[in-house]
């Protein structure tokens, strides 16, 4: 018997990878690999719970720690998935559960990665780990304590220091025959621009997803401006976070395809105490032309903000036609 909304949730989940890897970046790379690797399936779900660290070593010796993981599968492209930030503690709890689309399980590994996050300059990394999927019973709940190590290096003798422990609960679920997606093509479609559209227009849908390595001088407390044809709409804030999931989407119902028109996105941050002289400043910017999008019908890319040393942000644009 299937699971009840399983099939959608893997439709949804294959979507996002097959539009990533196809749309972003806009070339596909094709590396001398064994092809048997290339063009796998997905063949299940790994369903992670980061639930807590314990005894983590502080990396700044005058200052505190703030703890966060990331989580990726190895032989997997996307980008990581992210914890939020622990501030000044050594002994973190998450509890925070993310669902990564497995290919192979035989070869494939879950790599966790505990940061120190920095408000300028690079994250220092805390310890890491890796767990073989081979290693996990399918459709079986297994909790595990690993010990967090500088890297996956048997013989070096650094991975003798004490470095914390990391919990976590990690279920791998097969896709049953009738969650199996039947066509490729079919996950790679995109959604039609509802009634009413007018002829020979369309939707525009902007889908901003996270920013990187954001910066700000004074407060990191970002929310993103979008701006089109004199419209603003905007995210909702993500506080004391350089590393912001925002996940939110937007639409603007248009008489005619934008095809020499810039969509203008901004990360800001603000800050509500009282008595700041600097309450609101620009993260930096990005102004996108739309006529690849109108090209294209999607595009998923992430982009170097404008006056910002290191700032990214990942945002994805759809053409929806009638």
């Amino acid at each position: 018997m299937s699971i009840p909304g399983l099939y959608r949730f893997v439709q949804e989940l294959i979507k996002d990878q097959v539009a990533n890897m196809y749309l972003w970046p806009k070339t596909l790379e094709v590396p001398i690999l064994d092809p048997a690797k290339a063009l796998k399936r997905p063949v299940g779900i790994l369903t992670v719970k980061v639930v807590r660290a314990t005894k983590l070593k502080k990396k700044d010796f005058l200052g505190a720690s703030d703890p966060y993981v990331k989580v990726k599968l190895t032989e997997d492209k996307l980008p990581s998935k992210k914890t939020t930030v622990k501030h000044k503690n050594l002994n973190p709890e998450w509890n925070e559960v993310f669902n990564l689309v497995v290919k192979d399980p035989e070869s494939q590994a879950v790599e966790l990665l505990v940061y120190d996050w920095e408000q300028v300059g690079k994250h220092d990394k805390m310890g890491m780990n890796v767990v073989p999927l081979k290693e996990l019973p399918p459709e079986e709940t297994k909790v595990m304590t690993l010990d967090l190590l500088k890297n996956m290096d048997l013989n070096d003798v650094q991975n003798e220091k004490s470095r914390g422990q990391l919990v976590v609960e990690l279920t791998y679920k097969p896709f049953k025959e009738e969650d199996m997606p039947k066509e490729l093509e079919e996950t790679q479609s995109l959604q039609k621009a509802p009634e009413g559209t007018p002829a020979g227009g369309g939707l525009l849908v902007v889908i901003v997803h996270e920013g990187q390595d954001l910066e700000g001088k004074h407060h990191t407390n970002p929310h993103v401006r979008i701006l089109f044809r004199g419209e603003e709409k905007r995210t909702k804030h993500v506080k004391k976070n350089r590393d912001p999931r925002w996940e939110e989407e937007f639409q603007f119902m248009l008489d005619e395809p934008p095809k020499n028109e810039k969509l203008h996105v901004e990360v800001v941050s603000t800050s509500s105490r009282i008595g700041l002289l600097h309450p609101k400043e620009s993260l930096g910017y990005v102004d996108i032309s739309l006529s690849d999008v109108v090209a294209n019908k999607r595009i998923n890319e992430k982009y170097h903000l404008i006056d910002s040393k290191n700032g990214r942000i990942q945002v994805e644009l759809q053409w929806r036609t009638s």
